[in-house]
């Protein structure tokens, strides 16, 4: 199943999360009520548990990243997600090294840019995630997510665990 997490926007900054499962609807202890207090205080709290999140009127709007293996929806989730209100949600415009197709337009499906280009931003900690695919790399900016914030909207990507 596809995780939601909605985390403040910070360069090169990945973060491990583990949902809290609950054995039945009775038991609503949180997760650090059912762990014993010399798990975290030996730990520093490893685990955060997640919430509904109840964005204050004057907080900005956050990055929300949908992270999922191939195949289980996550794809499908945020389209379906921008779809069913496309002036709340946005996703941002990727990078890539590949060839632009005749019918593509720069800065609407992609950001084409060198290799060279994509590796600087790489190394100056401009790409919030990146990857190759089919000897192409593929990632999204931290500028490309900030253009979606700037525009008032909540950006969505999703993410395949490498």
């Amino acid at each position: 199943f596809p995780v939601l997490m909605s985390l403040p926007l910070t360069a090169g900054f990945r973060r491990s999360m583990r949902l809290c499962r609950r054995k039945s609807r009775t038991n609503q202890q949180s997760c650090y009520a059912r762990c014993p207090s010399s798990c975290y205080s030996t730990l520093a709290a490893p685990y955060e548990e997640v919430v509904r999140y109840q964005r204050h009127p004057a907080d900005r709007n956050r990055l929300i990243i949908l992270v999922g293996p191939a195949g289980v929806g996550v794809n499908e989730l945020r389209r379906r997600l921008i779809a069913s209100n496309p002036r709340e949600f946005q996703s941002a415009v990727p990078h890539t090294t590949r060839v632009q197709k005749s019918y593509e337009m720069n800065g609407r499906e992609y950001h084409y840019v060198s290799k060279e280009t994509f590796e600087n931003m790489v190394y100056s900690h401009r790409m919030l995630e990146y990857g190759e695919y089919k000897g192409y790399l593929y990632g999204t900016s931290i500028d490309a997510v900030r253009t979606v914030l700037d525009e008032g909207k909540i950006c969505v990507i999703d993410l395949e665990p490498q």
